[in-house]
């Protein structure tokens, strides 16, 4: 049986109830590419005067308003206490919006939807060693896809394409704790984009990494097709990483704009307690 609400596909063969003197049906405006060009893609994120604040009465977010695109690549920056990590968990459903709105890819960030909202939405901890309780490396990585239902083969093949990701698949069989800590730190992304998110997010990825894994940690994120959100206080990898910036203080959004042009306003930048490694000139990098 023919359903009438089908949609028509361009090229099928006609079903048994058209014949030749039937008119032409009438044009459907979103299959027009037209229409389609002039419609505002749907943000990947979207954050619509979030406000949050604790039991103790310190508000952490105070009105925050930020849209990302899909496959942007976005410093979050800002000193200690300007309610970066509250933002963060406000992504994935862990804190519920007091006033605002949340959205990942259109869709709102509401009880009903958390169990596709926190597999659309992976947060990478500063510390892997939080991420990271298995006895191997597979297990770790394979943990949340299995417990979403994958099984056998497809299983194993997310596990290895998310190794291969961060150059990590030769330590398939190995035990995370042996591992250095920048080895650590890329199997806790892999444990994250095995459930194949939409958005990833960073928690001080820098931190604790001698310059050869701060190099291989900016190798893997850089051949990552996926929207980016890092929480940063290392102002010269924002640069490397995020062509787009944001500055976070006391709640609210204060600067939004190239990576670049932020960090070469030396003022703006002291006035939210940021600063530049001496010598350092982002003009130049």
């Amino acid at each position: 049986m023919t359903d009438p609400a089908a949609p028509t596909i361009a090229g099928s063969t006609p079903g048994p109830a058209a014949t030749p003197a039937a008119a032409e049906p009438a044009l459907d405006p979103a299959a027009d590419p037209a229409v389609l060009a002039s419609e505002p893609a749907i943000p990947a994120v979207s954050v619509q005067g979030l406000q949050f604040a604790y039991p103790d009465g310190r508000v952490a977010l105070a009105g925050v308003d930020l849209s990302v695109a899909r496959g942007e690549r976005v410093a979050i920056l800002g000193p200690n206490g300007a309610g970066k990590s509250t933002l963060v968990l406000h992504l994935n459903g862990i804190h519920r919006p007091q006033q605002g709105a949340v959205a990942i890819g259109g869709t709102a960030v509401a009880p009903a939807n958390l169990p596709d909202i926190r597999r659309r939405v992976g947060i990478v901890f500063q510390d892997p060693d939080d991420q990271l309780f298995m006895s191997t490396v597979r297990d770790d990585v394979a943990f949340g896809p299995a417990h979403a239902g994958l099984k056998g083969a497809d299983l194993d093949a997310r596990v290895d394409a998310a190794l291969e990701a961060v150059g990590m698949a030769a330590q398939r069989g190995s035990t995370p704790h042996h591992l250095s800590f920048g080895q650590r730190r890329r199997v806790a992304i892999a444990t994250v984009l095995a459930s194949r998110p939409d958005v990833l997010v960073l928690d001080e990825p820098t931190a604790n990494l001698d310059p050869a894994a701060r190099r291989e940690l900016t190798d893997v994120l850089a051949g990552l097709d996926i929207t980016l959100l890092v929480v940063t206080h290392d102002l010269p990898y924002a640069l490397e990483l995020c062509p787009r910036a944001v500055i976070l203080d006391e709640g609210r959004i204060t600067a939004d704009g190239p990576t670049a042009e932020i960090l070469g306003d030396t003022d703006l930048l002291a006035a939210h307690r940021l600063y530049l490694p001496k010598g350092f000139d982002p003009a130049q990098a």
